[in-house]
């Protein structure tokens, strides 16, 4: 009888500072019986550190350590399925290794799995800067409301997400290559879930601005967010949605696409227009007929095309230091070694 109830899985890539920290927050603090309902598989992403060998040291002193050692790099989605590949447990958590949980988060996340049974659990997060401050996140909120036109405004990662690894393999869903592979995943899992559980409570800590993470790497690699939005939005569009959910989604992708285009840790310089001029593509692509608009200024820029306006706006917001639309960046992905992304299309 499988007495797993939680696959945690975290995939490995360069980490070699916050990996120990990682693995030990997962199991620490939990009981004999509850550590058995716990199963943590750890995938070494090819990575060219020391990495790989930690993690086999780690397994053998523990011995609660499953490690996946991939022969080439594929990337944070792909290194996510191959360990989804190995779980056994009725749910899945995906873990990044930079990142970590705070004392009794796991045990809180039994527990809310056994009382509720959902088919998706979402946990509250903390933003923690490379200072050590720790900050809220703007979206944490909606996490107060159960209902789903609350909840899909949380931001939009695996890692606040326990799934129900049945419901992954009812709906055929895994992770996508290439940047931004959250994005057809966990809005689609959140939107096929019939039960949805919310445990308002701080279950990780999410590290931003570190070295080396998408969000502080300049790449032209950001462009693939545009195709994992293609890909997202064709799920959702195959499932006839109501008014309401797409008139949101199509809020959250263009305030997403803002947060990319206006950061200068993301886009080279150069590419700025050209990552604009592909987002104006996107908003007439998929703005819904009935669409009822969005009051903010750049959301009005990108309706009418305007790049120079848009451009002038942000230079002022930077001189002021203020910028009174920037969303919080949904973080989406720990940096991986460049690969090509393949096309796919999501069922």
């Amino acid at each position: 009888m499988n007495t797993v109830l939680l696959s945690v899985v975290v995939p490995v890539y360069r980490v070699e500072g916050y990996l120990y920290q990682c693995l030990e927050s997962i199991r620490a603090g939990l009981t004999a019986g509850e550590s058995a309902a716990v199963e943590v598989i750890a995938v070494d992403d090819a990575s060219p550190d020391g990495c790989g060998a930690m993690l086999d040291a780690y397994a053998d002193r523990h011995g609660d350590l499953r490690v996946v050692h991939l022969s080439h790099n594929v990337g944070l989605g792909l290194a996510r399925n191959a360990g989804l590949a190995e779980a056994r447990g009725e749910y899945v958590w995906f873990v990044d290794s930079d990142d970590w949980l705070p004392a009794g988060s796991v045990r809180a996340v039994l527990d809310r799995l056994r009382a509720e049974r959902p088919d998706v659990l979402l946990v509250d997060h903390l933003r923690v800067h490379e200072n050590g401050r720790l900050e809220p996140d703007a979206s944490s909120g909606v996490l107060k409301d159960s209902r789903l036109t609350s909840l899909i405004k949380l931001q939009h990662t695996a890692w606040n997400r326990i799934v129900r690894r049945g419901l992954l393999e009812e709906l055929d869903l895994r992770f996508l290559p290439g940047w931004y592979e959250d994005v057809p995943f966990s809005n689609p899992v959140l939107i096929a879930a019939d039960r949805i559980a919310v445990l308002d409570r701080v279950c990780y800590h999410y590290r931003i601005g570190r070295l080396g993470a998408i969000t502080a790497t300049r790449s032209e690699r950001h462009f693939e967010a545009f195709e994992q939005y293609d890909r997202m939005l064709a799920w959702v569009a195959a499932r006839d949605p109501e008014p309401w959910l797409r008139h949101q989604l199509f809020t959250l992708m263009v305030n997403h696409l803002l947060v990319v285009a206006g950061n200068d840790g993301r886009l080279p310089p150069g590419r700025r227009r050209a990552f604009f001029k592909r987002l104006v593509t996107h908003y007439r692509r998929y703005l819904p007929a009935d669409y009822p608009g969005h009051p903010g200024v750049k959301h009005r820029l990108v309706r009418i095309g305007s790049y120079p306006l848009y451009a002038g706006l942000r230079q002022a917001y930077r001189i002021g230091k203020r910028d009174p639309e920037l969303s919080p960046a949904v973080r989406p992905a720990l940096a991986s070694a460049p690969q090509q992304a393949q096309a796919a299309t999501i069922r």
